[in-house]
């Protein structure tokens, strides 16, 4: 058996069409076998099927009503029906209601052969496609942007009001904050969550090619131009659009971005036919873009089409009581690929982590536990595991915490030797200072220092 090839299930009354089927297909696929409506339903019930393969006439069952059982299972096989010349009419009702397709009897093996090769090679590609899907939902779910803070709550909130809309959305925030991960949620949350989500960043281009990239191009329109291709905002159509590091963008693209977005056309590159694209935008950076606009290096009627909706992601020493709920996340989820458990991080690593100022944020945070989790040598995260320097500003503050405390018990010393010598010579100082080998001018000043009395 191929297993890539799948598993079919057929069901016919009279056994020698159905032991010759199997014969006939069992080189290539899987083959399970039934003759009536209950045996169909206790192989379905009992193992995998990727296809039911069954005659429409079933002795005195109707195979129209395994059809219609079949469909109704969650994620269920693909149905092909066998039908007589005069029972074709029945055979496209059944199409109608979500059966794959039909053969005729006598039944052509190699024609039926291939139907069953692409029914089951799509759903194969279906079921990866939902398997994908819920992959990127848990991702990027409202539910996985961590954080308890103020400052996130208020975003939750922002993005549950903003999804069901067509307002353009703006995200503001330093890079590694997470913007992408929030359009993810922006889309998933929006009823365009069954449609594409299309990502591209203006920085990973030139200037030249951005223009290409967003609104595609027409065969010849430039030299290496061998042929017509889309660009994000066709790719996108119907679904979401997101734009990251929007700054980047020259003001001749901007034009054209304004346009594509109010009113709502564009042409390919080397074209002049208008195009419209039903596209819900996203746009994100990390530059002020007020100031841009201030300085005449960003349009100022396309900043407001962009700031429909402004979301401002704070940096992650702004929300220092999220990095707690971050850190065991990012070490959940390494621990899962990589198979390895872990206990939570020691107390000392929490400190070096929450005393830290992440100027690469939750990126930066990441990548943190991804290495410290590598380097261990045990089951638990410690400040040397983490690199140097997250655990470099810690190890400063307790080396000056503990520098300034030696110098709190010099001072202390210090401060019991002249009183003692002052008390040996019955408050002569200039005996003191002999005594202590110092001269008078010197005790004076250290009895001023050290507020001692005269």
């Amino acid at each position: 058996m191929n297993a890539m090839q799948g598993t079919i299930l057929i069901v016919d009354d009279e056994k020698h069409t159905r032991e010759g089927l199997r014969q006939s297909l069992e080189e290539e696929f899987d083959v399970y076998t039934a003759s009536n409506l209950d045996e169909a339903l206790n192989v379905l019930n009992s193992d995998h099927i990727d296809l039911v393969l069954t005659d429409l006439r079933l002795g005195g069952e109707d195979g129209m009503s395994l059809v219609e059982r079949v469909l109704q299972r969650p994620r269920p096989p693909v149905c092909i029906l066998m039908t007589a010349y005069g029972s074709i009419a029945t055979a496209v009702e059944a199409m109608k209601r979500g059966a794959y397709d039909f053969v005729t009897k006598p039944v052509n093996i190699d024609e039926l052969g291939i139907k069953i090769s692409r029914a089951i090679k799509g759903r194969q590609t279906e079921q990866e496609n939902i398997h994908l899907r819920q992959q990127v939902d848990k991702r990027f779910g409202l539910e996985n942007i961590i954080g308890e803070s103020k400052a996130m709550h208020d975003i939750f909130d922002t993005i549950r009001q903003v999804a069901p809309a067509r307002a353009t959305v703006l995200i503001l925030g330093e890079s590694g904050t997470g913007k992408e991960q929030i359009a993810h949620a922006i889309h998933n949350l929006s009823n365009r969550n069954k449609t594409r989500f299309v990502a591209f960043n203006c920085a990973a281009f030139s200037p030249q090619l951005i223009e290409s990239e967003l609104f595609g191009h027409e065969r010849g329109a430039f030299t290496g131009a061998v042929e017509r291709r889309l660009g994000r905002f066709e790719q996108a159509a119907g679904g979401t659009l997101f734009l990251d590091e929007i700054a980047e963008i020259d003001s001749n693209v901007q034009v054209k971005l304004l346009r594509a977005l109010d009113p709502g056309s564009f042409e390919r590159v080397g074209g002049n036919q208008s195009i419209r694209a039903d596209v819900r935008l996203v746009a994100a950076t990390n530059r002020d873009l007020a100031s841009l606009v201030r300085e005449g290096r960003f349009r100022e009627d396309l900043y407001y089409r962009l700031n429909v909706v402004q979301i401002r992601v704070p940096p992650l020493r702004e929300r220092k009581e999220d990095i707690p709920l971050l850190a065991n996340a990012f070490l959940k989820e390494i621990s899962e690929r990589d198979a390895k458990a872990f206990r939570p991080l020691s107390p000392d690593a929490m400190d070096c982590l929450l005393q830290y100022d992440w100027p690469g944020n939750v990126r930066e945070l990441k990548g943190a536990i991804d290495s410290g989790m590598t380097l261990s040598t045990g089951q638990q995260i410690t400040p040397r595991d983490l690199p140097p320097a997250v655990r470099g500003r810690t190890e400063l503050v307790l080396a000056r915490e503990a520098a300034a405390q030696d110098e709190v018990n010099l001072q202390e010393n210090e401060r019991r030797l002249i009183m003692r010598a002052l008390d040996e010579c019955d408050g002569n100082r200039t005996e003191a200072a002999k005594k202590l080998g110092i001269s008078r001018r010197t005790l004076h000043r250290r009895l001023r220092e050290l507020q001692l009395p005269e």
